[in-house]
């Protein structure tokens, strides 16, 4: 049977039902009599040829055959609507969906959205943060800005940035950092990275001392729990800009390790939109023109 064929209120009072699973409460949401959507229930179950519900002495309860409908129906609709919300003042808003790792969210990407969205105001961007752990396709993403070392089973990766880490702490806890060695007699909080302050520590000449302690799951929580007085936290300097500026933690040593970069990840299969392309191309000259700047070059 062609879509055509089947009305679109009629198919908006099935929806409807379904859900109060009552023709009188469907009614009233529906600004129509109770028998009018009954009639056109009746309707579609004629086309059809299926009963979709149970008539009961009070309300209705659909049949296995409504239940199998309803889905489709519920997605359908839901469709629409998200496609008809995205039109503003005659014209069409595209949609992008971004998984970002928080670090890179926080650090990065939130300091600067602004100069996207002002630049690209018909892009409606949405962003989900994570831990690093994260499902292009399960989770319906268009990108997924990652740290490792770009080798993703199924994905296109470009490479963002390097972000090397050092360790960084509290004022009051730097005072008494002299030497790298002196990091021995310290918490020093560790991430779900198992081996980074054993990399750094053969990166200063050191042998790694045994590590214990908290452990957490992001370097936005180990910053905040340095910035606390917890312990040291291993970080990528280039993300913590403004807990430097406004003296929460310091910098005590300049020694770097690299134990990963980020990366802008899409999935092999899936054709990248005109509003995929500017958001990539905004992030890509945007990290390059930061680069490039006197004050970078300065700091490198």
């Amino acid at each position: 049977m062609k879509l055509s064929h089947l009305p679109l209120n009629a198919l908006r009072a099935f929806e409807a039902t379904a859900r109060h699973l009552s023709f009188t409460r469907a009614g009233l949401e529906l600004r129509v009599t109770q028998a009018a959507v009954s009639q056109h229930v009746k309707g579609l179950e004629d086309r059809l040829g299926v009963q979709l519900f149970r008539r009961l002495p009070r309300g209705v309860a659909l049949t296995d055959e409504g239940q199998l409908l309803l889905p489709s129906i519920v997605e359908a609709f839901g469709r629409l609507t998200e496609t008809l919300n995205r039109f503003e003042d005659g014209r069409y808003q595209d949609v992008i969906t971004v998984g970002v790792v928080g670090t890179f969210a926080s650090g990065w990407l939130l300091p600067r959205l602004d100069v996207f969205r002002k630049a690209y105001p018909r892009i409606d961007l949405r962003l989900f943060t994570n831990n690093n752990r994260i499902d292009i396709a399960g989770e319906g993403l268009d990108y997924a800005i990652r740290f490792g070392d770009g080798l993703w089973h199924g994905t296109e990766a470009t490479h963002l940035m390097g972000a090397p880490f050092t360790p960084f702490c509290a004022p009051a806890l730097a005072r008494r950092l002299n030497r790298p060695a002196d990091l021995k007699r310290e918490v020093l909080l560790r991430s779900y990275r198992q081996d980074e302050w054993s990399r750094w520590f053969t990166a200063a000449g050191l042998q790694s001392p045994v590590l214990k302690g908290m452990v957490f799951d992001s370097s936005i929580t180990i910053a905040s729990a340095a910035a606390r007085g917890f312990g040291v936290a291993l970080l990528p300097a280039a993300l913590f800009d403004d807990e430097v500026r406004q003296r929460r933690l310091v910098r005590p040593f300049r020694i770097e390790v690299a134990l990963g970069d980020y990366w802008i990840t899409s999935l092999h299969s899936r054709k990248a939109s005109p509003a995929m392309l500017s958001f990539k191309s905004w992030l890509l000259e945007t990290i390059a023109a930061k680069s490039r700047s006197p004050a970078n070059r300065a700091e490198v």
